[in-house]
């Protein structure tokens, strides 16, 4: 960690007043000439000790030297600089220490000039301290190393920003995107993984429930490690799930001996009831199907208190686009074809074989359908059944993905959905919703999540998408909506078996095909057994992470960048141009009591041993069971969301587990929340200057804050309620904003695997491109702290930068988004993802901040200084 020596520092490395040699009181001793010293050094060898003290010597010379060599090399340029003839030099910024060198792209056949001017020169360099502790060494090495100075940062500055650490990083073979994001993740995943490898107890936190807790973890990570285990179960894990949820479809009466005419009948009675219990089956275990229930607050009536949400499901592909593409849709039929092939594999011996575990029923073993399977005739071409299992099973892949498809054409579009939170509010009876889709029994699917506290409401946040259920669920046959089923178990669990398993391969080769990664490749075991834990446990794994990481004054620290930039914010409101004096004034109390939330959550308490060990009490974990013990994990995180339904919100819950490298903005609650993972390099330092720390952290603070008055957040009052709270001039004069920079990132594009250009679409990226607006306010919330900060010490200066502090403050900026990534993980990201690629969240953000052209002297002619007009300006 970067910091200024102190005195203490600053003393002798060694020190005589220990020296055995020397006796206190005594007569000094008689001081021999120069000459003599020198000829008694020369005379007599030299002792380990002036051996040492002379390299040290010669070492601090020669550095010295490099030094003076490179100061006096600067200054000869920068005379000869200014003094060439019609030049005059610009207005000096109040920081800036050194000009930024001339970036020349040199080709074959032509040479490239940097659009960047010189910086300025000040008239009396400032004799600052330049930091030399080994920590700011390394911190300047670090920055150093992430440049590609051979880029033109007024041009190109994420290339120019980010460039050295993409090539020093490349891509992993086993993933389809890596980033600063993910090498800080994989740093604080070391950091839980050696806890889980030691047999030991945790420094500073021993005791019996902590002892309990970490064999919890231990054992789930020992479990997942345990490839034999998982090699020897191979398919039997998922097959006996997919046994119970075909069971549970089927119904108990579906005995095949009893009459023709009553089988009928039970199957009417009970197709119901099957569908329902399947369903019920599913989503307890957080696995996706037809529609889904969240519990969160009433927007609109009370924030606060927690209530039913009704909306579409997750789809099998990252997002509705992919299923009128039709490579993609292809290979996904073929992902289905291979997994419905192992799931109906002989069925009628699976069943035999898993009666005794999964049916209590002993008629029940004999269920429908009788083999050949399926029963069928016919397909949507009016073709005879086919003749062999194959083929059949193919028929049926190829009719799943039609079902799924044209539940993907009738769901909301994601922009919609995630921007406009009015919109998607609509309160209605529970009964509206078990009229118009009675093909679910919802007494029964509710009763089974929360017996004693059946809603009498619910929102549902787009009607028409259960119009169209109902629709589809009654144009398909019964035996595909089983299947479809069946495979929304396996593409959600075939991660969890041995590799070796068909299942996973053929998951395998849907996530190659949707991200690039490259066919085959297998990562680290440990990485994603780490992983594994923390999605499970991850509060518990905060717990022991916390207190590895986040001690001392950094949650202080970290709060007072947060607070700086509130404050920066608010002083900004009577200054924007589209927003009037009333809507200022409530901005402003909505910022004040914004709940700023960092390092971890209290509920459940990760200080506290016993609230983690309850919240994690439902948890069944074994050595040697990691398919069922990540099922268990499921079905209690499950059970203890839908345990908030009709009551208060808890304040102190958090949405992210604390090494989480995010952060997050809930605007019902109204709070920005920063887990103790984020606030680690290179985002975030207590050492740092002051200038790096708010350029990095002070961005992810401030895209938090933003989102308050976002696209959607502008529409939650202070209280977290939906309502416009804005005057109509302001909403009017933020919607010309808001198409500004929809149609700025709209323009942005990326290429595809297949050489195709994919558009960014700038409606669902508008909220996060307005949150990435916010480092403004980072800038100018540093600026505003800057004397006070120089008093005290923290913005001291680094070795070797020939950057002003404005410079490194968007250097700081554009290096937290450093991130190789393949074509195929861009094009998912552009069609799923809320947030733009990471070159335009770069590039798009600083073209509209006037403050970035003017620090790196940027010419007018420059691409990253467009004229006022031409930008999108917020704040």
């Amino acid at each position: 960690m970067a910091s200024r020596p102190s005195d203490d520092e600053s003393a002798p490395l060694l020190q005589d007043t220990d020296d055995p040699h020397l006796e206190t009181g005594s007569e000094a001793p008689e001081h021999p000439s120069f000459s003599q010293r020198v000829g008694s050094l020369l005379s007599e060898p030299l002792t380990t000790l002036n051996r040492v003290l002379l390299v040290l010597l010669l070492f601090f010379l020669l550095l010295s030297s490099i030094f003076i060599g490179l100061f006096a090399g600067a200054q000869y340029k920068l005379r000869h600089r200014n003094d060439e003839p019609g030049k005059t030099p610009p207005s000096a910024t109040f920081t800036s220490v050194v000009t930024a060198p001339t970036t020349v792209t040199q080709t074959t056949t032509s040479v490239f000039t940097t659009t960047a001017v010189p910086a300025p020169v000040p008239t009396t360099p400032p004799q600052e301290n330049v930091c030399l502790t080994p920590q700011c060494v390394r911190l300047s090495a670090a920055i150093l190393s992430s440049l590609d100075t051979s880029q033109d940062p007024c041009e190109n500055f994420y290339d120019y920003a980010t460039g050295g650490w993409r090539k020093s990083y490349p891509l992993p073979s086993d993933k389809g995107r890596y980033g600063t994001f993910n090498a800080l993740f994989q740093e604080n995943q070391q950091i839980v993984r050696d806890i889980l490898e030691s047999n030991s107890s945790v420094t500073a936190l021993q005791g019996s429930t902590d002892d309990l807790i970490l064999r919890k973890l231990r054992s789930l990570y020992s479990s997942c490690m345990n490839e034999d285990t998982l090699d020897k179960l191979g398919e039997q894990p998922l097959q006996e799930v997919v046994a119970v949820v075909k069971k549970l479809y089927r119904g108990e009466s579906t005995d095949i001996t009893k009459s023709s005419a009553k089988f009928q009948n039970n199957r009417k009675e009970n197709k119901k009831d099957g569908l329902t219990a399947a369903l019920a089956y599913l989503h307890s275990r957080e696995l996706p199907g037809l529609f889904d229930f969240t519990v969160e607050g009433d927007a609109a009536v009370d924030p606060n208190f927690m209530v039913l949400w009704f909306s579409q499901p997750d789809l099998g592909l990252p997002s509705k686009e992919y299923f009128e593409d039709k490579p993609t849709r292809k290979v996904y039929k073929d992902v289905i074809r291979r997994l419905l092939t192992v799931a109906y594999a002989d069925e009628e011996e699976s069943q035999k074989k898993l009666a005794n575990n999964l049916v209590q029923n002993e008629e029940a073993a004999k269920v429908w359908p009788p083999w050949p399977w399926p029963p069928w005739g016919g397909d949507d071409d009016d073709d005879k059944s086919p003749k062999n299992h194959t083929e059949q099973i193919k028929k049926l892949a190829k009719k799943v993905v039609k079902f799924e498809r044209r539940i993907a054409q009738a769901s909301l579009d994601l922009d919609v959905l995630q921007q406009d939170p009015i919109g998607t509010y609509n309160k209605v009876p529970i009964s509206n919703i078990t009229t118009t889709l009675p093909q679910i029994n919802f007494d029964k699917y509710l009763s089974t999540f929360n017996p004693r506290n059946f809603p009498s409401e619910v929102i549902v946040t787009y009607p028409a998408y259960v119009s169209s259920l109902f629709e589809i669920l009654d144009t398909t046959e019964r035996e595909v909506i089983e299947a479809y089923l069946v495979t929304r178990v396996a593409l959600g669990l075939a991660s969890r078996l041995s590799l070796q398993t068909e299942s996973w391969k053929a998951r395998r080769h849907l996530d190659e095909v949707l991200t690039g990664i490259k066919p085959g490749a297998v990562g680290d075991r440990a990485e994603y057994c780490v992983n594994a834990v923390d999605q499970a446990l991850g509060y518990a794994t905060g717990r022991y992470f916390v207190n590895e990481t986040f001690g001392g004054d950094s949650k202080e620290k970290g709060t007072k960048v947060i607070t700086d930039i509130v404050k920066s914010f608010k002083a900004s409101l009577p200054h924007i141009s589209w927003m009037d004096d009333k809507s200022a004034n409530a901005a402003a109390h909505k910022a004040d009591v914004i709940r700023v939330k960092v390092g971890y959550p209290l509920s459940p308490d990760t200080t506290s041993a016993e609230s983690i060990a309850r919240y994690y009490s439902l948890v069944k974990v074994s050595d040697y069971t990691y398919f069922d013990n990540m099922l268990s994990a499921s079905a209690s995180e499950v059970y203890l969301a839908w345990q908030h339904l009709g009551k208060q919100r808890d304040m102190n819950a958090w949405e992210m587990t604390p090494a989480t490298v995010n952060a997050y903005y809930n605007p019902p609650a109204n709070e920005i929340v920063f887990p103790a993972g984020i606030l680690r390099p290179p985002f975030f330092s207590k050492e740092w200057p002051s200038y790096l720390k708010y350029g990095a952290f002070g961005q992810v603070a401030a895209h938090e804050l933003t989102h308050a008055f976002d696209s959607a957040g502008r529409l939650y009052n202070q209280e977290g309620k939906l309502e416009e709270w804005w005057t109509n001039t302001t909403s009017k004069g933020f919607l010309v904003k808001q198409k500004c920079i929809v149609d700025q990132y709209s323009s942005y594009s990326v290429t595809g695997p297949d050489g195709k250009e994919v558009h960014v679409n700038g409606n669902l990226t508008s909220g996060e491109n307005i949150g990435d607006s916010g480092i403004i306010q980072a800038y100018r919330a540093w600026q505003a702290q800057y004397d006070d900060s120089y008093k005290a010490g923290d913005e001291y200066l680094l070795p070797g930068l020939n950057f002003t502090r404005e410079q490194l403050f968007f250097l700081a900026f554009g290096r937290i988004w450093s991130e190789n990534i393949k074509p195929a993980s861009l094009v998912q990201r552009v069609r799923s993802d809320p947030h733009s690629p990471n070159q335009f969240r770069v590039d798009g953000t600083l073209y509209n901040v006037p403050e970035f052209a003017k620090a790196f002297n940027c010419s007018s002619k420059a691409k990253l200084n467009p004229p006022p007009e031409k930008q999108c300006k917020f704040w």
